[in-house]
């Protein structure tokens, strides 16, 4: 149970990272997804947007911190500020910048498709991070790779097969997963994607626009990976529109191949969600191992 003496701890070490007086007029919970409880604290002059979770998940946050100030030090692409993370009583929390959100226009569309583009050309010459971080609550492994098609065996679809098996998912989907880990360099052998900076959970759930209109991208679960991931997860549950996709493709263009790509990369979230969910999104990735398959 979180209560006002968490709030008040919260906001002495808001005050200590922002050398600013702050001091909680109020609290008000807001939708925080599946994962986290969320509320923004309400100050005299400021408001703050923040996550609490259980005190052994600080590392959950102190990775999105990181992630957001990734983000952020591209210039391409807006993010809520990140103040700090910590601990306060029982709880870890994530402290951001409090935007009061908008719904996506055409416009802001368009804008987010081609500062994406911006975004993706951020490089390294590794695939990976510079720490492990979490997709929704499961880990996700960033352990350097030079290599994609390794990468996204090893790291990827093979760790979340691991873990569905561990979760007592055998049979056909282990089959099935077994048998596409095997065949995952037959999708790249005319391309070869360079690390892109990546967004990583890029949903329609994590975009939204401030009140000028501009774009904001949020929860991110970032490495440096194949561009195609982050367009192929904008595809797997609808918000983005046509100007998005237009705009993206008049800065960077994709490779033709990402229309079958765009699937294997999506198997990835729909074995994350077996695991996290349960047995309802199964039968999907049976059908997307098998439409692979046959690909």
């Amino acid at each position: 149970m979180i209560n006002q003496h968490t709030f008040n701890d919260i906001a002495a070490q808001i005050s200590a990272a922002t050398h600013r007086q702050f001091d909680v007029t109020a609290t008000k919970s807001i939708a925080g997804g599946d994962i986290n409880s969320a509320f923004i604290l309400q100050g005299s002059t400021q408001n703050y947007f923040v996550k609490l979770n259980r005190a052994n998940l600080i590392d959950m946050f102190a990775a999105e911190f990181d992630g957001l100030n990734a983000l952020a030090n591209t210039k391409t692409i807006q993010t809520p500020r990140p103040i700090l993370y910590g601990q306060a009583e029982k709880s870890s929390f994530l402290v951001l910048e409090y935007i009061e959100f908008t719904r996506m226009t055409s416009s802001a569309q368009r804008i987010l498709g081609e500062q994406l583009a911006n975004l993706h050309q951020q490089k390294q010459p590794y695939f990976g991070w510079t720490r492990d971080n979490t997709i929704g609550s499961t880990p996700q492994i960033n352990t350097h790779a030079y290599d994609w098609a390794t990468f996204w065996r090893e790291h990827r679809l093979g760790f979340q097969l691991r873990r569905a098996a561990e979760n007592g998912y055998s049979g056909k989907l282990q089959h099935l997963g077994e048998k596409l880990c095997a065949r995952v360099d037959d999708f790249f052998t005319d391309y070869t994607p360079a690390p892109s900076l990546l967004h990583g959970d890029l949903w329609g759930g994590n975009i939204a626009c401030d009140a000028q209109q501009r774009p904001i991208i949020f929860d991110p679960a970032c490495y440096f990976g194949d561009r195609e991931t982050d367009l192929a997860m904008t595809e797997l549950f609808g918000g983005f529109g046509a100007d998005f996709y237009s705009a993206y493709n008049s800065v960077w263009k994709l490779d033709a191949g990402y229309q079958t790509r765009k699937t294997l990369y999506n198997l990835y979230h729909i074995f994350n969600h077996v695991n996290l969910f349960g047995a309802g999104y199964e039968r999907q990735a049976q059908q997307m191992m098998e439409q692979l398959l046959s690909a």
